[in-house]
């Protein structure tokens, strides 16, 4: 089994930084590649930005490339979601996954751990 638990989620206002974190429980975390999503108010869950197992390889929707940053330690079992330049419309859940295999994976249905989320907020 694994645990992922985000962190680092609050109140921000636009045109500033937050840092997601995303701890992972277990033995295996390098096996796995890492996804963020998020889902804002009265919207549906949307695929943000996913790295691969050794932090080689990135994707990211078009939303958010060249303001948001994932990297990832595999020492330390986390993940973590740079998050500059916010607008209104980044206000959201944002969910935490892990795909087995290791390979980046856009779709919900690839990953096969969640976490519970951790609320974003970004005001005028």
């Amino acid at each position: 089994q694994v645990q992922l638990v985000e962190s680092g989620g609050g109140l921000v206002q636009a045109g500033g930084s937050l840092r997601l974190s995303c701890a992972a429980s277990g033995r295996t975390f390098s096996s796995y590649a890492m996804g963020w999503f998020r889902q804002g108010p009265g919207k549906e869950r949307e695929f943000v930005v996913a790295i691969n197992w050794n932090g080689g390889r990135t994707y990211y929707a078009d939303s958010v490339s060249g303001r948001f940053t994932i990297s990832r330690d595999n020492a330390k079992k986390t993940v973590y979601l740079q998050m500059n330049s916010l607008k209104l419309e980044d206000t959201a859940v944002y969910y935490c996954a892990a795909s087995y295999g290791g390979a980046v994976v856009v779709g919900e249905g690839e990953y096969d751990y969640w976490g519970r989320g951790t609320q974003v907020t970004v005001s005028s």
